[in-house]
């Protein structure tokens, strides 16, 4: 798989009302979207759209890229077997990293 550039910030409702944030790109939230469509999450929804790229969004956009397989909507096993998987953010850099993003977007 590719790797992917993240550019935007989303809001998660998870089935259970909590929410969450998310930093995605248009193709991610595509996924999300069909995961809401198909109950696997309550909604989503765009925050924040063209984010800037900073050492903060990179670190967390390697990490992701480098821990989770990430589907685009073209991909034809996606299809046959739709999933919703809720990134996870471990302490240290990567947590530091995703906080640092949303408070320079003033998300959160």
């Amino acid at each position: 798989m590719a790797y992917e550039q993240f550019d935007l910030i989303e809001e998660i409702t998870r089935n259970d009302g909590s929410t969450y944030y998310e930093i995605s790109n248009i193709d991610q939230n595509g996924i999300a979207e069909l995961a809401a469509d198909n109950g696997m999450i309550k909604q989503v929804r765009i925050l924040v759209i063209n984010i800037p790229r900073t050492k903060a969004l990179e670190t967390y956009e390697k990490y992701i890229n480098k821990t989770y397989p990430l589907n685009t909507l073209m991909d034809e096993q996606f299809w046959e077997h739709p999933s919703w998987v809720e990134w996870e953010k471990p302490k240290g850099p990567v947590r530091e990293a995703y906080e640092m993003v949303l408070k320079a977007n003033r998300i959160g």
